[in-house]
């Protein structure tokens, strides 16, 4: 006795026992492949005759394997009868409830003989193991660009295709990759299965979590060749080296303006799309970008940790903190290719660079007329709604803009906050004080 398993039937005893002799008693005629069970050779054969004996009654589609089609019948039904104990999850197989479950546990059971790294998948360590041969045997028709794996080379073909056949049940957007549409519609479930052991933060996407551990232990294994500034993502230091050459590889197909990286492009296309798929909780107000969103959140908490060491005033954002520590140093670090002209905020350099180019990516919907600063464009579209939202106290005058009835509001307060130090004369516009330093330098005003 080998394992003091038992049985109610002799028969399975018997097959039992061959996993201890590895005894394979059933032979295919057409390949001599032997395998342990009759069951295993009956279904081995039907790769050779191509029979499907299982047939799904809501398609049609036919399967060599009874199994198979139960599984398939599930992507009819949606029933997903295998739940995630840890976070609760539901797979419609077994097998894919596995493979989840080491996100959890963290175990790696595949093995690379060559190098000793490990994979929770069976097909990565397949994979893996042929970037050591360097087999690349999938070439594409279209470009001759070859792949070691099949599924890379038939998600290569969609960029020539533009088939996209993933798409979020939530919000329609499509996708070329089953893993980037799993990522998308964790925007709306919120899920964020890789939790950091270090600081417990979590985040939805696994390479976000490995780049994050790195800031653990300072590691910044990629320098720059040309400034030798390092970085802890190879991925960082590609897009930096872009600062050095100049290289803007993504293109709007819309209007043609090119970005440093994909995610630029994607964050610049929701101008166009209009698209704002991150949305409040609290007020359902919604955001092209998912860090104006995590901003916008402390608004409603009215958190604010980042403290200025020079007067104390206090932020919700670490770049307002950073922003406004420029007004004590006199710091601009962000400068005009075109005139040299310095600034202190990116977004001013932004604003600035289109004087030289003309653009005005901003267009009213309405009339058709384009703007370089999107808060112009909603200054102006209020042009047609007539709508005057902000109502003076005090005499009950309205205004489209806030910072107008604040300086309207001067006249009844007669506040007079801008100084000018050479000569302490005191003004309410800031624009009143501008012309009037002229008169101290022998400018025109």
């Amino acid at each position: 006795m080998r394992c003091q398993k038992s049985f109610t039937q002799k028969f399975n005893l018997t097959q039992h026992e061959r996993t201890h002799t590895g005894q394979k008693p059933y032979q295919c005629s057409e390949c001599q492949k032997s395998f342990s069970h009759e069951f295993n050779l009956t279904q081995h054969e039907r790769t050779h005759t191509g029979e499907k004996p299982y047939q799904c009654s809501e398609c049609q589609k036919s399967f060599s394997q009874k199994f198979k089609l139960t599984q398939h019948e599930r992507t009819h039904t949606g029933e997903k009868p295998y739940q995630c104990s840890e976070c609760q999850k539901s797979f419609s197989h077994k097998a894919n409830l596995t493979q989840h479950e080491r996100i959890h546990t963290g175990q790696k059971p595949y093995h690379c003989s060559e190098c000793q790294k490990s994979f929770s998948l069976k097909i990565s360590l397949i994979r893996h193991e042929k970037t050591h041969t360097g087999e690349k045997p999938h070439q594409c028709s279209e470009c001759q660009k070859s792949f070691s794996h099949e599924f890379n080379l038939t998600q290569h073909e969609r960029t020539h295709t533009g088939e996209k056949p993933y798409q979020c049940l939530e919000c329609q957007k499509s996708f070329n990759i089953k893993a980037n549409l799993t990522q998308h519609e964790r925007i709306h479930t919120g899920q964020k299965p890789y939790q950091c052991s270090e600081c417990q933060k979590s985040f939805s996407v696994k390479i976000s979590l490995i780049r994050h551990e790195k800031t653990h232990n300072g590691q910044k294994p990629y320098q720059c060749s040309e400034c030798q500034k390092s970085f802890s993502h190879k991925f960082n230091l590609t897009k930096h080296e872009r600062t050095h050459t100049g290289e803007k590889p993504y293109q709007c197909s819309e209007c043609q303006k090119s970005f440093i990286s994909k995610a630029k492009l994607t964050q610049h296309e929701r101008i166009h799309t209009g698209q704002k798929p991150y949305q409040c909780s609290e007020c359902q107000k919604s955001f092209s970008l998912k860090i104006s969103f995590i901003q916008h959140e402390k608004t409603h908490t009215g958190q604010k940790p980042y403290q200025c060491s020079e007067c104390q005033k206090s932020f919700s954002r670490k770049f307002n903190l950073t922003q406004h520590e420029r007004t004590h140093t006199g710091e601009k670090p962000y400068q005009c290719s075109e005139c040299r002209k310095s600034f202190s905020h990116k977004g001013s350099l932004t604003q600035h660079e289109r004087l030289h180019t003309g653009q005005k990516p901003y267009q009213c919907s309405e009339c058709q007329k384009s703007f370089s600063l999107k808060i112009s464009l909603i200054r102006h579209e209020k042009t047609h709604t007539g709508q005057k939202p902000y109502q003076c106290l005090e005499g009950q005058k309205t205004f489209t803009r806030k910072y107008i009835l604040t300086q309207h509001e001067r006249t009844h307060t007669e506040e007079k906050p801008y100084h000018c130090l050479e000569c302490q004369k005191c003004f309410s516009l800031k624009s009143s004080l501008i012309r009037h330093k002229k008169t101290h330098t022998g400018e025109e005003p």
